[in-house]
Order: C-alpha cells, then sequence, then structure tokens
C-alpha cells in the first residue's frame, strides 16, 4: 500500500447512528448532513415540507419512523464520513444488526430526558457482539425535565459502560444555549438561525467551579489510558490538548471509554463537536479491529482480512434494496479493490459476475463510480445476490462471518384475491425475503394459505402496506398467530430397529442413544454427537441418520409445531451388509427420535416479549394490574418526572391488540415499545388450549 492509499483510508470513517425509537437518530443525520453542506435546507421528521432526508420511503414519511437504513457519505475536517442512519423500531433490529456488522465506529444516541429505553439496551447488545467503539451524545438538552447526568448514570448501571462527560450543558430545558468544553476549557455557542456560527468564548463565572471538578473527573477516567498523562496529573504538570486526545482515542479504541456528548439536534446545538468527536476518536478502517472471514473448505480456519487496496478482493453484502433499475446491492470493501467491469465471484453460490455499474449512495440519491477500495461502503447496480454474501476477486476464497439474525415470533396467513393478485404477492414476498433474513415466508399446502413470520406486529403490518403500495397486491389478512416452540425436559434413551423383508434386497437399520435437553438460548436448537466406536455404523451412513433426526424437529408431538433445544447423541447401532442403507437409517433415526422424545416429557414453548410501557404516574396502577391479568411479570418500575416507566415480561399470545387498550385506559397519554426476550414453558391451561386450537385448526386444513 502506497503512501496516498495509507493516507486516503486512514481519513475515511465508517459510522452508524443507533438508538431507541424517538430518541433523534434522523435529526441529528440531518444536522450533520446539513453542516457538512451535503445538504442546503434542513427539513424536520414530522411536520410540513419534504421530510427528512434520510427517511426517504413515503410509508416513513408518513409514519414519522425510520424503517430501512439508509447510507450516506458526507466530509468533515479532510475526513470522508460513511453514515448509516438505522431504525430504532426493535421490529426492524436486523437493519441495526446488518449495519453494525460492517461500521467500525457508531454515535449511540440518547434522549436527553428518557435516559436509556429498552431499545437502547439492544443497541447496546449488537454493539458489544460486533466490538463495535462507540461516543454517546445526550440529545433534547432543550426538553422539558431534561437531565444529561441521568443518561450518564444509564450508560454505566445499566449498560455497564465507561461513560465519562466530554462536556456539561450551559444552561437547560429553554435556557439551554450551548456547552462547555472540558478538554479545552471553553464555551461553545452554537448561534445564527442554524447553529452555523460556532463561537467559543470563556467559560461562564457562575459555571467555572463546577467544570473544573468534572474537568478532574474526566482527566482521572481518561490517565488510565495513558500512564505518562496519569504521572503528570500525579506530579500537577500542565496537560496538553493533545495528550488528552490521545488518551481518549486509545480508550474509545479499545472499548474501555465511552465519551459524552450533549446537545439538542432538533435546536442546532453541539453537532459539530460530535463530529470532532467522531474523525477524532473512531477509527478508520486502518485502526479498527481487523474483520475476521473462515475458509470455506475448513470452517475452524480464521483468516484475518487486511485493509489493504493492494490485496486480493473480499466484499460483503450487508443490504439489498430494489430499484426500479434492478436490486441495489451495498456493499462494505474489507480488502483489495473493487473496480467497474472486475469478474468477482460470489462464494456461497460459486458463480463469478461482472461488476457493472457502481454508486455512492446518499440517501436515495446516488453518484457514479468507477472503483472503491478497502475500507468503503458502497453499492453495486444489478447484482443478484442475497444478504450476506461474500464476493471474492482471484487468489483468495474466504466467506466474511455471518450475522445474528433473531427468530420470527409472529406469523399471519395470507391469501391473495385471484390468481394476477397472486403473482404480484408473489414477486413482493421473495423480493422482501431477500432483503430481510427475519422476514420469513412459507407455504402450507394442506391449507393453500401463504404464511409470513417476522418480529412484531408493526413489522409484518409495514410490508402488507408496502404489497399494497409498491406490488398494487390485495391481500386477504388472517388473525395473527404466535410462533410457538416444542421441547422436551429430560433426557431420554431410545434404541430402534428398523427391519422390512420384501422381494429382493429389504431394509435394516438399528439405532441407539440418547436425546437431552438443550438450553432454550442455544444457537441452533439441535446439536447431533456421533459417538460410534467400532465401526458399529459405517461412517457413510452417519449422515443420513442425523437427517432421520432432524426431520422430527420439523412437527413436535404435541401440536406439530418446530421443536427446539434437543441434543442428539448416536452411541451404538446394527448394521447388515446387504440390507443396509441411508433410506434404513433414517427411517430407523425417525422412528427412535419419535418414541425418545415422547418419554421425555415433550412441552409446549411460548414467546415472551419485553415490555417497557411509558404512562403518566397517575395511571400507573392501572396499568401493572393490566399487564398482570396478561400473564405479565413485572420486573421494575422508575419514576421519570410526572411519568413511570414499567419494565415487565408478558407473552406474546396476551398482547395482541394492546395498543389500543393501553391508549383508551390512559387518555391517549401512553406509550409502550416490546421486543422478543426468550421462549419460555406454557403453564398446563395455556397449553391444552394451544393444543386444542392447534387440532382444530390442522383438522379444518385437512377438510
Amino acid at each position: 500500500m502506497n503512501e496516498a492509499e495509507r493516507k486516503t483510508i486512514s481519513n475515511m470513517r465508517n459510522i452508524g447512528i443507533s438508538a431507541h425509537i424517538d430518541s433523534g437518530k434522523t435529526t441529528l443525520t440531518e444536522r450533520i448532513l446539513y453542516y457538512a453542506g451535503k445538504i442546503h435546507k434542513i427539513e424536520e421528521v414530522r411536520g410540513g415540507g419534504a421530510g427528512a432526508t434520510m427517511d426517504h420511503m413515503e410509508l416513513e414519511k408518513e409514519k414519522g419512523i425510520t424503517i430501512t437504513s439508509a447510507a450516506t457519505t458526507v466530509f468533515w475536517n479532510d475526513k470522508t464520513i460513511n453514515i448509516i442512519d438505522t431504525p430504532g423500531h426493535v421490529d426492524f433490529t436486523v437493519e441495526v444488526e446488518r449495519s453494525l456488522r460492517v461500521l467500525d465506529g457508531a454515535i449511540l444516541v440518547l434522549c436527553g430526558v428518557a435516559g436509556i429505553q429498552s431499545q437502547s439496551i439492544t443497541v447496546d447488545r449488537q454493539m458489544k457482539r460486533y466490538r463495535v467503539p462507540r461516543v454517546a451524545f445526550v440529545n433534547k438538552l432543550d426538553r422539558m425535565g431534561a437531565n444529561p447526568y441521568r443518561g450518564v448514570e444509564g450508560l454505566r448501571d445499566i449498560l455497564g459502560l465507561n461513560a465519562v462527560p466530554m462536556q456539561m450543558p450551559i444552561g437547560l430545558e429553554e435556557d439551554h444555549k450551548g456547552v462547555v468544553d472540558l478538554v479545552t476549557m471553553k464555551a461553545i455557542y452554537f448561534e445564527g438561525e442554524k447553529g452555523d456560527d460556532v463561537r467559543y468564548d470563556e467559560i461562564p463565572e457562575e459555571l467555572k467551579d463546577e467544570a473544573e471538578e468534572r474537568r478532574m473527573e474526566m482527566l482521572d477516567a481518561v490517565s488510565m489510558f495513558d500512564d505518562q498523562l496519569m504521572e503528570d496529573l500525579l506530579e500537577e504538570k500542565e496537560i496538553s490538548e493533545d495528550a488528552i486526545h490521545a488518551a481518549i482515542k486509545i480508550g474509545v479504541q479499545t472499548l474501555g471509554l465511552c465519551p459524552v456528548y450533549m446537545g439538542s439536534a432538533f435546536k442546532n446545538k453541539g453537532v459539530q463537536a460530535v463530529l470532532d468527536a467522531v474523525t477524532r476518536y473512531l477509527p478508520s478502517p486502518l485502526e479498527a479491529e481487523k474483520p475476521k472471514a473462515k475458509n470455506p473448505a475448513d470452517e475452524s480456519e480464521i483468516i484475518e482480512l487486511d485493509p489493504d487496496p493492494e490485496k486480493p478482493l473480499v466484499a460483503m453484502a450487508f443490504k439489498l434494496t430494489e430499484e426500479q433499475f434492478g436490486q441495489l446491492t451495498y456493499t462494505r470493501v474489507y480488502q483489495g479493490t473493487l473496480r467497474k467491469g472486475d469478474q468477482v465471484v460470489n462464494i456461497r453460490t460459486g458463480r463469478k459476475m461482472r461488476v457493472g455499474r457502481m454508486v455512492r449512495m446518499h440517501a436515495n440519491d446516488r453518484e457514479n463510480i468507477d472503483a472503491a477500495g478497502a475500507g468503503d461502503i458502497i453499492a453495486m447496480v444489478g447484482v443478484d445476490c442475497a444478504s450476506g454474501d461474500t464476493f471474492c476477486g482471484q487468489g483468495i476464497k474466504v466467506v466474511c462471518e455471518s450475522m445474528h439474525v433473531p427468530i420470527p415470533v409472529i406469523s399471519l396467513a395470507i391469501k391473495a384475491k385471484d390468481n394476477d393478485q397472486q403473482a404480484k404477492m408473489s414477486k413482493a414476498l421473495s423480493r422482501f425475503m431477500r432483503e430481510d433474513p427475519t422476514f420469513r415466508v412459507s407455504f402450507d399446502e394442506e391449507s393453500g394459505e401463504t404464511h409470513i413470520s417476522g418480529m412484531g406486529e408493526l413489522h409484518l403490518d409495514i410490508y402488507l402496506e408496502r404489497i399494497r403500495r409498491e406490488y398494487q397486491a390485495d391481500v386477504i389478512v388472517g388473525a395473527p398467530q404466535v410462533n410457538y416452540r416444542e421441547a422436551i425436559q429430560q433426557p431420554a434413551e431410545y434404541d430402534h430397529l428398523h427391519k422390512k423383508q420384501t422381494g429382493g434386497s429389504g431394509q435394516y437399520a438399528g439405532v441407539a442413544g440418547k436425546i437431552e435437553p438443550l438450553p432454550l438460548d442455544h444457537e441452533t436448537g439441535f446439536e447431533f454427537v456421533n459417538d460410534i466406536f467400532g465401526g458399529a455404523i459405517p461412517s457413510e451412513h452417519i449422515p443420513a441418520c442425523e437427517k432421520g433426526f432432524q426431520d422430527v424437529m420439523e412437527k413436535g408431538p404435541l401440536a406439530a409445531f418446530p421443536m427446539v433445544g434437543i441434543k442428539v447423541t448416536l452411541s451404538d447401532g446394527k448394521y447388515h451388509d446387504v440390507d443396509s442403507s441411508d433410506l434404513a437409517y433414517r427411517l430407523a433415526s425417525r422412528s427412535a427420535m419419535k418414541q425418545a422424545i415422547g418419554r421425555a416429557e415433550p412441552v409446549i414453548l411460548e414467546p415472551i416479549m419485553k415490555v417497557e410501557v411509558e404512562t403518566p404516574s397517575d395511571y400507573q396502577g392501572s396499568v401493572i394490574g393490566d399487564l398482570s391479568s396478561r400473564r405479565g411479570e413485572i420486573q421494575g418500575s422508575t419514576v421519570k418526572g410526572d411519568d413511570t416507566v414499567i419494565t415487565c415480561h408478558v407473552p406474546l399470545s396476551e398482547m395482541f391488540g394492546y395498543a389500543t387498550i393501553l391508549r383508551s385506559m390512559t387518555a391517549g397519554k401512553a406509550n409502550y415499545s416490546m421486543e422478543f426476550e426468550k421462549y419460555s414453558k406454557t403453564p398446563s391451561f395455556v397449553q391444552e388450549k394451544v393444543m386444542k386450537e392447534r387440532a382444530e385448526k390442522l383438522k379444518e386444513d385437512e377438510d
């Protein structure tokens, strides 16, 4: 890599903006675009005008929420920043997941009034999963009841981060005028109609003592990352700004420190300081933790990718959207250079393809480019692939580690009105499935119904609305159904011999071993252990046995729901030179598994949701009473000003239509958010009801 290439990559930042719904992510992005000269007029998420730049879907503008993550590129202090604005709504959690998978840093936005909320915890968990360094921005300090230090406490106590304020506010609520920078010890005011004029001044007299105190706290925390700085502090020497910046950078990039910035994006205060922090502390692709890939031939071999434009190409498709000109594939280049006209290989399919048009994205607009180097995020036009595919150039064959995809918890049956509508609906569903790994489609041949599954009611509602709007397809929608699962509660042994004699060669296969329950949060939900010694079953038949055991997992014995959490150990078997075959072993394994499950106390599991309700304190009693009547387990409640935030775990089956009931109970003043927490054993009365309803439905389908 030559010096010019190294400089280009070291001046690049790939960052995401994530937070709980309604914390002001999209508003913050809108301001960043404005101050970086990308747009010349600020639009708001809600209200008149054209709507926020990054919310370019009609539905996003109407509902005032972000549904898909949008990408853009801005320039700040001679640095190139690729930004992805992600949704805050938990139903679109995969959008956040896939964005963090390819980013090197993030801005975690908090509401200055509410502090840490349920989705902030989810986003934090995702950032930790992909080891993404972050800076935090406490927003909305112009609002009634704003208190930035509540947010800092939440970052420390709830998220377990080493959160250190780098600023303190000058006034709060309607008196919020600016911030004090604790590194330079200057007051910063954002003046002019749009906050364009940044004015540095002396700290107001009445804030000087507090600023000194908070600066010492900040230096104490930061000096942990630099021995020289710590020594200078102890010896009370003069400390340079450069030394503080260098120590903060080490802290951020080793995930040991989360610097906190303050302001109000809506009132145009504090945004430029966050941009300075992004360029100063968040890593470039050269400084970021090296991305890892696997050798497809041997998955245990981990290969580190190097952001060097000279090396063989490795890139990953992390998001797809359909456009009128074909599919737009958002791609992160991890190594090498991707050039227009190059031939690359899609490792998943093994197919070679030529790269046609490449573009740099700005929300919904784009500019054509001819090449993209290591570390860059761009989009390819008209490339046929799926989300998560790895593209390689000549001389290398690796697979980028896939991202974590949560399981869908809710299903709907949908039917098209006629064949013409059916064709439109099928086209829409296949597109959505390729774009969104958490959106699943299955066809029930017995009932002729198509079932769609997703992360929540809002998730499926948005897709149904898009089928109607974008494809003009008229669909009939059934009642929402909960995705129950079945599991076992205790170990059981099996020993089964499958023998069938017909004219000619027969079937002969024996299998023996045991099944036992796995933890419910197990990654795959099924584990197969081959403990055969001495060739009791020839090794070429072992995969057939595994398939047989897995076949039974598709439909449990109680209500034909998929089974999870089973470990199968195969320890012995019987074999016949002539009559044993793959088919015989598969059939033997199926029968053995069914018998063992029957003896292992099968049980139905239901999805439990983590529900967070924010309600005026006057209604707290009735809200808690209602949640308890829905079999909810109250986890705790905290008072924030006049409101109370109640956190509880409630079965999904009890939450249908909750929004309407909550509104009428609280005169429309409460709101709630809900996300999947875990699968849990159903009480016996619920299990009986589910089994009875399921039996009736299966009987109906047969008729």
